[in-house]
């Protein structure tokens, strides 16, 4: 691998957390870009929460907690305890006392009108994070999710306070009218030799970062290989609600159906070897193990993906 190859990888939740560790971990190491979904993002108890951002940073930095895959390993909850026996707080997104640590000098950083951008450059650095880790854009862009159950719902609320379980009618993006796409996230994209779109939630990791204004766009004006990771082992979500929503949504549960939703974005596709065969005529794509339960697998599938990317690229 040349030392001087930039892989800049579109990313958000657990799954693609491990494909990012795996990136990380090859041997000479890429440069690498990871752009992230910020459409989870919310305030809480007064604190600016980053979920995806912050599973990136602590699974990179070597502090995730390895059975949640999100998190700080062996983390206390004294904070949350106190708030629920003392003052009655209904307490239903986890906040680990570790945790709050860096929701404090985040929300610390915005009030001094520090960027989220520069706030996360800043933080990776000082855990030794060489990679760049570039939220998607600095303004705000909450995905919200419409369902038959209770309405409109915040994503949080949708995700976390009632478990993903309400049928989903419609998820919508809200661009704020000053939302733009930033200079680092364009230069990532820009000066990529690879752009990989990691196996994370097609709809609510990837499709926000999709939302931004201008990135798309940009994105389909590049000659470089674009390649998306299914999310999908085995006709079905390792973990999470991609399966669901899919259902819900009125789309075959499938690969294929995945690959489809990145039309125009993507030229090439690495499935896995457990998901039925398919073909598109616009498509390149190869069948490997894309099940990350170890970080040696971790690694063998960003270097396969990788490698099978550089092949049909020259």
């Amino acid at each position: 691998m040349a030392m001087s190859e930039k892989i800049t990888v579109l990313t958000g939740g657990v799954g693609g957390a491990k494909l990012a560790l795996g990136l990380a971990n090859l041997q000479p190491p890429p440069q690498l870009a990871f752009i992230v979904n910020t459409g989870d993002d919310f305030w809480h108890l007064g604190l600016k929460i980053c979920p995806d951002i912050d599973t990136l940073i602590y699974t990179l930095s070597g502090a995730v907690d390895p059975r949640q895959g999100w998190g700080i390993a062996d983390d206390s909850a004294h904070v949350l305890d106190s708030l629920k026996r003392r003052y009655a707080f209904k307490a239903w997104f986890k906040l680990g006392d570790q945790d709050l640590a860096m929701h404090l000098l985040r929300t610390q950083a915005m009030r001094e009108q520090v960027s989220l951008t520069d706030f996360t450059s800043s933080i990776a650095r000082r855990l030794g994070i060489e990679a760049a880790i570039l939220p998607m854009c600095d303004a705000e862009i909450p995905t919200t999710i419409l369902t038959r159950e209770h309405g409109e719902l915040s994503f949080q609320d949708y995700f976390v306070k009632q478990r993903w379980q309400p049928a989903i009618q419609q998820i919508r993006y809200n661009v704020d009218k000053e939302a733009r796409l930033s200079e680092v996230v364009r230069e990532a994209l820009t000066s990529a030799d690879m752009i990989l779109i990691a196996p994370s939630n097609p709809w609510l990791s990837i499709a926000p970062i999709l939302a931004v204004p201008g990135l798309l766009d940009l994105l389909e004006s590049l000659s470089v290989p674009k390649v998306a990771i299914s999310p999908l082992v085995g006709g079905d979500a390792v973990k999470g609600p991609t399966a669901k929503i899919m259902r819900e949504m009125g789309l075959e549960v499938s690969a294929r159906a995945v690959a489809r939703s990145y039309a125009g974005v993507i030229d090439g596709f690495v499935d896995d070897l457990r998901n039925p065969v398919f073909q598109l005529d616009w498509l390149r794509a190869t069948r490997r193990d894309t099940l990350m339960t170890s970080l040696e697998r971790k690694v063998a599938l960003a270097r396969d993906a990788l490698d099978w990317a550089r092949g049909w690229r020259a």
